[in-house]
């Protein structure tokens, strides 16, 4: 399922911050992937739908490296992953496992995956840097994934740092982190937001100029007239 180019377009023009304020307007409050941080600063501002792998804590008939080329592993999931998808992988938070490395971030870059999202951790970091692979995550560990979890599937329903995340449902990454998009809002959230931004971009403006925030921000009917009076005149 692709991403409309206006929706794209307009995601892709407003921050994260934007986003949870438009969908706690739609009444969603759990959006933003707790311990998803970006790996490095700089990172590209990216939007995508969502293709999902899930762990479950390490069993010790299961979480073994023989398990890395089993049917059901991470390189298999790597191998159905369509180009320009976000992988968000729900780690139940452990931080002394690394669910990926450098070889298969490489591969993942390869195959044209936009960036992995994980409320866990990766390892050979200045490997995965190397690759070019945007990551946000929790930091990184030098152990193997088999060290703390055991993967059990992808294309599935999970939590990724406290959110639910289903297949295709829509993420935008930025520097103040990751933020989900249920896939049958996505249109409507990107005109809302559109729209949000050009509201605080006008309310910034008159900050600027030595404006009081009291019926400023939020507006109150006569801010709300100045405002549509100034979008009218840009337009």
């Amino acid at each position: 399922m692709s991403i409309s180019e206006s929706a794209r377009q307009a995601l892709s023009a407003v921050t994260t911050a934007t986003l949870t304020t438009v969908l706690l307007k739609k009444g969603l409050r759990n959006v933003w992937m707790r311990g998803a941080r970006p790996l490095k600063p700089g990172q590209p501002k990216l939007v995508g739908r969502a293709f999902t792998l899930r762990f479950v804590p390490a069993r010790e008939d299961l979480a073994t490296p023989e398990s890395w080329g089993a049917p059901i592993s991470t390189r298999a999931a790597i191998e159905a992953m369509p180009e320009g998808c976000i992988a968000v992988v729900d780690a139940m938070g452990v931080t002394d496992a690394g669910i990926f490395g450098d070889i298969l971030c490489e591969r993942m870059a390869r195959r044209g995956v936009a960036a992995l999202v994980t409320d866990g951790v990766v390892r050979d970091v200045e490997g995965v840097l190397g690759t070019g692979l945007p990551v946000w995550c929790d930091g990184v560990a030098a152990p193997p994934s088999v060290a703390g979890l055991t993967f059990v599937g992808w294309q599935q329903p999970i939590g990724c740092g406290g959110v639910a995340v289903f297949p295709d449902d829509v993420v935008v990454l930025d520097d103040d982190g990751a933020v989900l998009i249920p896939a049958a809002l996505v249109e409507e959230v990107a005109k809302m937001a559109t729209d949000q931004e050009l509201l605080e971009t006008w309310i910034m403006g008159e900050v600027k100029t030595g404006a009081s925030l009291p019926g400023l921000y939020p507006p109150n009917a006569e801010q709300k007239l100045r405002f549509e009076a100034w979008k009218k005149a840009r337009s």
